[in-house]
């Protein structure tokens, strides 16, 4: 797995002292081992520096939790592919105009 992507792995937690995320260019790769990486993490705005060790496995096919789903559900949806790149900037597009407003939304049709 690449350095880059473990940190901003480690970006998405926050600071045990003050609770500010941390930023990418403040967290250094010290070293891994297999699936274990040990990372250095400074706070900008606490001033605290932590050491992390972390468990990072990488799978080939990512792990689907469906445990909402019933078997129907399951089997309807397993022949649908995969969203496109268009598809998901339409989504983009539309969510950054919603209001949030759902039940105009489904009232609609």
């Amino acid at each position: 797995m690449e350095e880059g992507i473990i940190k901003r792995l480690m970006a998405s937690i926050k600071c045990g002292v003050c609770g500010q995320g941390y930023e990418v260019d403040s967290i250094s790769v010290l070293g891994h081992s297999q699936d274990l990486w040990f990372l250095q993490a400074f706070c900008s705005a606490c001033h605290t520096r932590c050491l992390v060790a972390a468990v990072v496995k990488e799978s080939a096919e990512p792990e689907f939790i469906t445990s909402d789903l019933t078997e129907a559900e399951l089997d309807r949806f397993k022949s649908v592919g995969r969203l496109t790149a268009d598809e998901m900037l339409d989504v983009h597009n539309f969510l950054e105009g919603f209001d949030g407003d759902f039940s105009r939304l489904f009232s609609q049709r």
